[in-house]
């Protein structure tokens, strides 16, 4: 559809990255953007800059959430959102999972059970789910994030079953390395978390993945663009390793191989 049959958007994750990226971009088409995230000093400085709506809420308040989607009827719906605590999952605490699933899954969960419903009444409606390289490839250290993003890409794909025969569409956006500061929020704000992610790498920027978005967007009503994997040229997924057992094998030992 083009951007004129579209009034309105709700992004999350909107204060910073490719939120506030995304937020720009549907603004410069004229969008109502409703602007997502829990920093509220800045989603004020991002509405002064765009002219977006700011909401100050935590994506896992419920009725918060209720409220502002009984409010609005949204045209266009982009979950963005997510955290990470990096960890080997022999290594797994309770919090960090129940503060991924819950943020990363579960929130995006219920914003869709809350305005999906309303894209289907009125046949129009575009849903973007962000969700990650993590949710198809795996990777040492995000075991909980990547069932998160899996869980996020396979909503991606049932959604578009449940509102089969009606004009919504819904597109998963899975970016590989991206350059923001979503590295200083998970391994700490301190100058070589960038050195080891950003510095000399030729990464994508927010403002690449808002456009992506833009395209998947302003495309034409017979065409759903369901799945958009976004790396940087010199990034590539996959690999292949074959470990050495640190002891032999004894048929019926015990811990470690050795025999009862």
């Amino acid at each position: 559809m083009p951007f004129s049959d579209y009034k309105t958007a709700l992004v999350t994750g909107a204060s910073s990255g490719i939120g506030a990226a995304v937020v720009e971009r549907l603004r410069r088409e004229n969008i109502e953007v409703h602007a997502v995230a829990r920093s509220a000093d800045a989603l004020q400085r991002l509405a002064e800059r765009t002219g977006c709506i700011a909401h100050a809420i935590d994506v896992t308040d419920r009725p918060a959430l209720a409220r502002l989607a009984s409010d609005v009827e949204f045209d266009i719906l982009v979950n963005n959102a997510g955290v990470d605590r990096p960890k080997k999952f022999l290594e797994a605490e309770e919090g960090d999972i129940d503060l991924l699933v819950d943020v990363n899954l579960r929130a995006v969960l219920h914003i869709c059970r809350l305005i999906v419903p309303g894209m289907v009444a009125r046949d129009r409606g575009h849903v973007i789910n962000i969700s990650s390289i993590a949710g198809n490839y795996n990777f040492g250290g995000n075991s909980t994030y990547h069932a998160t993003k899996a869980g996020v890409a396979m909503l991606s794909n049932q959604l578009r079953l449940d509102s089969f025969g009606k004009r919504v569409r819904v597109t998963e956006i899975c970016p590989g390395r991206v350059a923001t500061d979503i590295f200083n929020h998970v391994h700490g704000n301190d100058p070589s978390v960038r050195e080891r992610f950003i510095d000399g790498f030729e990464l994508p920027q927010p403002s690449d993945i808002a456009d992506a978005i833009a395209f998947a967007i302003a495309a034409p009503v017979a065409m759903n663009i369901g799945h958009m994997e976004i790396t940087p040229t010199l990034q590539v997924m996959g690999g292949l390793q074959t470990a050495k057992p640190q002891s032999p094998y004894v048929p019926g030992g015990g811990p470690g191989g050795q025999a009862r």
